[in-house]
């Protein structure tokens, strides 16, 4: 065979695997969309083809979010959870980090990974005396049990990841403006600080994410349906028995990820700067 032709082979083969993973990517969220915006004749007719509209799309699920159902409140909860960790996890993490990455003895590689380790431990294994520490606290039932739960997940994985990125900083810079004047931390908070802004930016959206998205320790700390974050109003409100809103449930979900979505494509750059700056070193 000609090489052109081994070349316009191995474009073809090379796009159709692409295409293939990129079908199976997006296909929950396209099925997601249809099933949010299809009417329940639709929805529930066996007889229609499922991967389209069959009758005119809807917006009955969405209203009935926002009317039948406290999901404006799950929102709410779900956005002060997110901001709250997102904020403990950076005020702890990245001072953390800066300082494991600036040990000038192998102590501090060796306490990043022991850091490290703790994030590997099964969630599960911390049921029993992370409940007794709410119970203590008196926190039960309360979204602010999830505040205090969610930054033991977060705290290590992005001391560690921001270590990395840290390591990567020269001294250097540093050093020159503890020169030209400024104390440790104010070389800290002028120079590391700005330079360090993509994996920043990747504890952000990997910690916001991750409070977003759980779903066991919700469920295991709270009850009541006004103090349940997104992801357990959705879940438990909207099944009953053997009863499942599925328009409902779907609508809720896409509402729940479009901001996710567009912060992830406005952030990509920089999240993947900031993925591999701290994961290699």
């Amino acid at each position: 065979m000609s090489e052109p032709f081994v070349r316009s082979l191995r474009g073809t083969g090379f796009f159709l695997g692409v295409a293939f993973f990129v079908i199976l990517a997006a296909f929950p969220f396209y099925w997601m969309v249809i099933t949010a915006f299809k009417q329940n004749s639709d929805l529930y007719n066996v007889t229609n083809i499922p991967f389209w509209f069959n009758e005119p799309p809807t917006l009955e699920h969405i209203k009935y979010l926002f009317e039948e159902t406290l999901f404006a409140r799950w929102l709410l909860n779900s956005l002060i959870v997110g901001v709250c960790v997102t904020a403990i996890t950076l005020v702890t993490a990245v001072p953390a980090g800066y300082s494991l990455a600036r040990m000038t003895s192998r102590k501090g590689e060796a306490l990043g990974i022991m850091i490290f380790l703790t994030y590997l431990v099964p969630p599960t294994l911390l049921f029993l005396p992370l409940s007794r520490i709410i119970a203590e606290l008196g926190l039960q039932n309360s979204m602010w049990s999830l505040v205090l739960v969610y930054p033991t997940f977060t705290i290590p994985f992005c001391s560690w990841l921001l270590m990395g990125f840290f390591k990567a900083l020269p001294v250097e810079i540093e050093e020159a403006a503890i020169v030209d004047g400024c104390s440790l931390f104010g070389a800290f908070i002028k120079m590391a600080i700005p330079l360090s802004v993509p994996a920043i930016l990747t504890v952000v959206i990997f910690t916001f994410t991750l409070t977003l998205q759980e779903f066991v320790y919700a469920l295991t700390f709270i009850s009541s349906s006004d103090q349940k974050p997104i992801t357990l109003g959705v879940s438990t409100d909207l099944i009953r028995g053997d009863v499942f809103f599925w328009g409902e449930i779907m609508a809720g979900a896409l509402i729940a990820a479009i901001p996710v979505a567009i912060a992830y494509n406005i952030f990509l750059d920089r999240f993947i700067a900031g993925i591999t700056g701290g994961a290699v070193k």
